[in-house]
């Protein structure tokens, strides 16, 4: 059976939330399928799991790690990057949208890793990986990032996609801390992070999935990953809201039929109860002259469906009188109007 833990950190006992377990559940039966979600509020290590722990194949998501490891060379090998790749036309696998245009003259690694993050073309993926000295090569690199559950045994376009095989597979969990580690720590240097982070914000195969339930103006970059089998929807990413900490989540869903369709609204609709969630930890969002100002660790957005947050709309002096005499707001001589959402 599976379980939602939420939890704060340095907090001894996860706490279950009966209210967003039945909402992901919910998603999870109407999919007809398996759901595995792992996030995080960077803003104060509150996190959600949901069979973060299993195994699902992670095909085109794998993809972050190869192109991850090319730019970790780079930091010792500052030519790689511009070194050219020259290939043929037997070399090419299906979803190669970028390299099947430049047979004839190559494409350099930098072009090579940008195919392969920003659409996911496979070809690009494999000569990268040959590159790096193949499957083992980026097994070692995922290990090296503590994502032992990760196993990459086949090329593109050969990857596993039986959730029942352990082949190329790993679990949501340690994909999205190895994500947070590539983003937001220290295993790349400043150049190449941001590099990786500029890939991943000009991603063009995801725009109905993590970017679909985030509010405009959210900034997201992000790698999916499904297959033809068993509607795989996957997509791994950051989340930078306005003036706030970034979220880093991974949703995983592998559907129980193998002629199943894919689900990209599955994975929006998570992504929606994820930001619902992280926002209950404010609950005031103020607005002065349409400015938005968060209190605490607050997401809101105006007309954005969160529970239980409220919405305060004020002029500077109210604004100021609220944050100086929270006591005497409900007395308050200033026009502040209060909307509960529900």
């Amino acid at each position: 059976m599976a379980t939602l833990s939420i939890a704060i950190a340095n907090q001894n006992q996860d706490i279950e939330l009966n209210f967003i377990q039945s909402k992901i559940k919910n998603l999870e039966v109407s999919s007809g399928g398996r759901l595995g979600i792992s996030a995080i509020n960077t803003a104060n290590n509150m996190h959600i799991e949901y069979r973060a722990e299993q195994r699902f194949p992670f095909q085109s998501t794998f993809k972050l790690l190869v192109v991850s490891a090319i730019l970790k060379q780079s930091m010792a090998d500052t030519d790689l990057l511009e070194e050219k790749v020259i290939y043929k036309q037997d070399d090419l696998v299906f979803w190669s949208p970028i390299t099947e245009k430049y047979i004839s003259a190559g494409m350099t690694v930098s072009e090579l890793s940008a195919a392969a993050m920003m659409h996911s073309d496979n070809t690009a993926t494999n000569l990268l990986m040959r590159k790096l000295g193949g499957t083992e090569a980026v097994t070692a690199f995922a290990h090296s990032l503590e994502n032992h559950t990760f196993r990459l045994d086949h090329w593109e376009t050969e990857l596993n996609s039986n959730p029942d095989v352990d082949q190329d597979t790993s679990t949501p969990l340690e994909m999205r801390e190895s994500l947070q580690k590539l983003v937001l720590g220290n295993i790349l240097a400043a150049p190449q992070q941001e590099q990786l982070v500029t890939w991943m914000k000009g991603n063009t195969t995801g725009d109905k999935r993590i970017r679909a339930g985030v509010p405009k103006g959210w900034i997201v970059g992000d790698k999916t990953g499904g297959g033809t089998d068993y509607g795989m929807t996957h997509d791994i990413g950051i989340i930078w809201p306005p003036n706030c900490a970034p979220l880093v989540i991974a949703v995983y869903l592998v559907q129980n039929q193998k002629n199943a369709v894919r689900r990209e609204d599955i994975v929006a609709s998570v992504t929606r109860l994820l930001v619902n969630e992280f926002a209950k930890n404010g609950k005031i969002a103020i607005v002065v002259n349409n400015e938005y100002f968060y209190d605490s660790y607050d997401y809101a957005v105006e007309g954005y469906d969160y529970e239980n947050v409220y919405f305060i709309k004020a002029n500077y002096t109210a604004y100021r009188h609220f944050l100086n005499e929270t006591e005497r707001f409900a007395d308050s001589p200033y026009s502040i109007k209060i909307i509960k959402q529900q």
